[in-house]
């Protein structure tokens, strides 16, 4: 693969088109902008990070934890082009230059597809059809279509999102650069070769879409529109998302109370060597930070700032085999040993002191029970409309999903998108009242 062909002005939907353009932004700061202002990525600000959403306590949510990671994403990307100059002085000036936008653009989007309530929200869609009530639906669609909802992943999902023509909206859906998409599509596969850890990047519907944009840009394949390999700019999209969500869930940890502050301290100094802790140290003693949580965030700051170095420093020494499709793994796992270890160590502490909290595990067990709820009610209703609960149900749902199509696969769809654009509030508020739970006038 090459970089000049990797970076592609082309956008999904107006590959003929060349619309009056009235100001200097660039295509790709156009992404940017377009994905800024939409309804899906206003909605990530009432969708579940890892912690519920706000109390007393203000910690991530969804919005939030993207536009942590476009910052990341816009310096690891900046950083990487600029010591690709050195290399290729060719480059300077060039649509090479726009790396770190592109992957700023793609980190605010990786989370769009995500349903309510995170990865329980995931687990509910796919439970459905394999241990719940819509069991029955698999000798009734495609074994491809079968494999897409049973697997149900919200990076497929948020490729969905920005590609599809929802009715009522033009074609190629948000209308993005090729460069921009291929950049979110983390697992550059079919449901099909999902695996044991059951991610995959795209349903059937989108596969001729993503096999386009593939094709177009060089990107190497491996089966026809079944499996590529990825896209470079992915990996420092993948490695923005490691960083911030490794530690910023350190950090909230510590806001509530989870981690003690000197167990939050010991796990962010430990991506350093003895004489850099204590010049951290001395730097916090310099500056009077004496709020416990002014030092964490500190610590935090000086942790980020050396994971992007090293996953910079690592794309770059991987570049031949990712160019070439042979890289195997993520950036943050061939960083240095050092940091690598204090990631997994990290990593380990989460597992089992905050992913297995009170708040944590409270919050997916509800999310769970609303989601599966949902899925339960509203796929009865498609299947058979012609009842009365089946209408009150249907009429719910926005035109811009296909819900009544005469075809089956089509209104499972439109139902999975359906739920899974809501957010947790909404979600809530919708399982209260055709539940029964809460009405208007109460």
């Amino acid at each position: 693969m090459n970089w000049n062909q990797l970076i592609s002005k082309r956008r999904l939907g107006q590959e003929h088109t060349h619309p009056e353009r009235h100001d200097d932004r660039t295509e790709f700061k156009r992404d940017y902008d377009r994905l800024i202002f939409s309804a899906p990525f206003r909605r990530l600000q009432n969708k579940t990070q890892v912690f519920p959403l706000p109390g007393s306590v203000f910690v991530h949510n969804r919005l939030t934890h993207s536009l942590e990671v476009a910052s990341v994403g816009m310096s690891l990307g900046n950083d990487v082009y600029r010591e690709l100059c050195v290399k290729n002085p060719d480059f300077i000036g060039s649509k090479v230059s726009e790396i770190g936008q592109i992957v700023s653009t793609a980190c605010l989007a990786h989370d769009m597809g995500n349903p309510p309530f995170g990865h329980s929200g995931e687990k509910a869609i796919q439970t459905f059809f394999t241990e719940g009530k819509g069991a029955y639906l698999r000798e009734k669609v495609s074994p491809s279509f079968w494999d897409d909802i049973t697997h149900f992943e919200g990076n497929a999902n948020a490729f969905r999102l920005l590609t599809h023509q929802f009715h009522g909206r033009r074609p190629g859906g948000f209308v993005m650069t090729y460069s921009t998409l291929a950049s979110i599509v983390k697992y550059p596969f079919s449901s099909s070769m999902a695996g044991e850890k059951g991610k995959f990047g795209f349903f059937g519907s989108e596969a001729d879409t993503f096999a386009h944009i593939a094709d177009e840009m060089g990107i190497i394949c491996k089966v026809p529109r079944e499996k590529y390999v990825r896209h470079p700019l992915v990996y420092l999209v993948e490695a923005a998302d490691d960083i911030c969500y490794e530690i910023m869930d350190l950090e909230d940890a510590h806001k509530l109370k989870i981690l003690s502050f000197e167990e939050t301290c010991q796990l962010m100094l430990a991506f350093f060597d003895e004489k850099t802790q204590a010049s951290i140290r001395q730097r916090v003693e310099d500056e009077q930070l004496t709020d416990p949580n002014e030092q964490i965030q500190y610590f935090r700051a000086c942790v980020i700032g050396k994971l992007e170095n090293e996953c910079m420093r690592t794309f770059l020494a991987h570049e031949e085999e990712i160019l070439a499709g042979e890289f195997e793994g993520s950036l943050i796992g061939h960083i240095s040993p050092l940091q690598r270890d204090a990631y997994r160590h990290c990593a380990e502490v989460s597992k089992e002191r905050i992913y297995m909290s009170q708040p944590v595990l409270d919050v997916e067990l509800s999310g769970y029970r609303i989601m599966a709820t949902l899925m339960e009610l509203m796929v009865e209703a498609i299947e058979h409309p012609e009842r009365y609960y089946s209408r009150q149900l249907i009429g719910r749902v926005s035109s811009q999903y296909d819900i009544e199509s005469p075809h089956l696969e089509t209104r499972l769809m439109a139902v999975i998108d359906y739920i899974s654009g809501m957010t947790d509030v909404y979600a809530l508020d919708v399982y209260q009242k055709i539940c029964g739970i809460s009405l208007p006038i109460v």
